[in-house]
């Protein structure tokens, strides 16, 4: 991967239609978690218990679950199966990617590329086709032990659902409906920097992106402004042009829910600030757009947009915010914003998500447990903890051993 890395990198861009940079990012990335993993399997330990039967000797082993089976999202169509596949592979386990079908070309490159490293033919595996007539086999043949889904939280209920029968083991990394939490004790540049790059990273379609960007009163008005320049400067066009920071949506639908969001926002009382139209550019681009003075019964306050479009509400106080932070049944990722070391502890404990950057709106890689609470999923991938997705624990009781 990392020998044709700028092959990977233009083919993800013409694919999935990311700025090349970001698509370079992604491969780099992606190839982190092979390396991680490579490592990590090695590191797959199992442990001795003290015995409480005399003469006996007590372990716990690790051991390959068996088949796994991979369904995996447009939006990161390389790293999103070298996060699962390094791990099952780390595990001793075979793997059957299904990637999602508006990006097949980049797995079946990764295949290629998994033979050229000398992966033996079978242990991984790419199918491309119909989601319906691939998945559903996939979820009732009891060879498949294990099954990784990252995507919507509604085809994550289905699969859930699907995988119930012949009782699988499930991860599930769902949707993502993420606050980002900014006080008025923080530096405004800071905070603006880091909202925007929450925002508008893989061109706002990313389930980590800020879809809820909450800001004290005492500098409301200032970060509102500070954004909406900092947005305008965006430079929006095909992804192969090197100033390009944001490309088009992948999907119509994604660029059609963006615009109702805009909509209904306007309709009710947001103020909308948007970058300049370029009229060459085709249906599928969203201008970077701003909606000011949300309120919570807008639809972008309550449906995650999935595109380039950041909702700015106000609050008063920390009581107030996290409550409304957590009044979701996504609980993926949430961003805090203080200089208070205090309120940073507290917050980080007290809000509802599986993942959390303090002052940093960049928090991802191989090291990492990544993963969400409540309806953004099961599970975790990457960190040590994504290889035991793809292990079973066995306790095994040796009698007898007294002299």
């Amino acid at each position: 991967m990392l020998r044709h890395s700028e092959e990977l990198a233009v083919l993800v861009t013409c694919e999935q239609g990311k700025p090349l940079a970001e698509a370079r990012h992604e491969i780099a990335y992606g190839a982190g978690f092979l390396e991680w993993f490579a490592a990590e399997g090695e590191r797959a330990y199992g442990e001795t218990i003290p015995s409480h039967k005399i003469g006996s000797l007590l372990q716990v082993r690790m051991q390959p679950i068996g088949v796994a089976a991979a369904i995996t999202p447009w939006n990161f169509p390389v790293a999103m199966i070298t996060r699962k596949a390094g791990a099952a592979l780390a595990a001793g386990c075979s793997i059957i990617v299904k990637p999602a079908p508006e990006t097949p070309l980049s797995a079946l490159a990764v295949a290629r590329l998994a033979e050229e490293a000398g992966v033996p033919r079978g242990v991984f595996q790419v199918l491309v086709g119909d989601p319906i007539e691939l998945s559903t086999p996939l979820l009732r043949d009891t060879r498949i032990r294990a099954l990784s889904f990252t995507g919507s939280t509604e085809v994550g209920r289905l699969l859930l659902r699907g995988a119930a029968d012949t009782v699988k083991k499930m991860s599930l990394e769902l949707g993502g409906h993420a606050p980002f939490l900014v006080f008025d004790d923080v530096d405004l540049n800071k905070a603006v920097k880091g909202a925007m790059a929450a925002k508008f990273a893989t061109s706002g379609q990313d389930c980590l992106a800020a879809n809820r960007i909450y800001v004290q009163r005492g500098i409301y008005g200032d970060f509102v402004e500070a954004f909406a320049t900092a947005m305008r400067q965006l430079k929006v066009g095909h992804g192969l042009d090197p100033l390009t920071e944001i490309g088009p949506m992948t999907k119509s639908s994604v660029a059609n829910k963006c615009r109702v969001h805009i909509d209904d926002a306007a309709a009710k009382g947001a103020h909308v600030f948007s970058a300049v139209r370029d009229e060459g550019l085709g249906s599928n681009f969203v201008l970077p757009t701003l909606l000011s003075d949300v309120t919570d019964d807008m639809l972008i306050a309550r449906e995650e947009s999935f595109g380039p479009v950041a909702a700015v509400l106000p609050f008063d106080t920390e009581e107030e915010v996290l409550a409304r932070a957590n009044a979701s049944e996504m609980g993926l990722a949430a961003y805090v914003y203080t200089d208070s070391l205090r309120r940073a502890l507290r917050l980080s404990e007290s809000i509802e998500y599986g993942m959390v950057g303090v002052n940093t709106a960049s928090f991802t890689g191989p090291p990492i447990p990544f993963g969400g609470w409540k309806q953004s999923g099961l599970g975790r991938e990457g960190s040590r903890h994504g290889i035991d997705e793809y292990m079973e624990l066995k306790y095994v009781c040796f009698g007898d051993l007294a002299a």
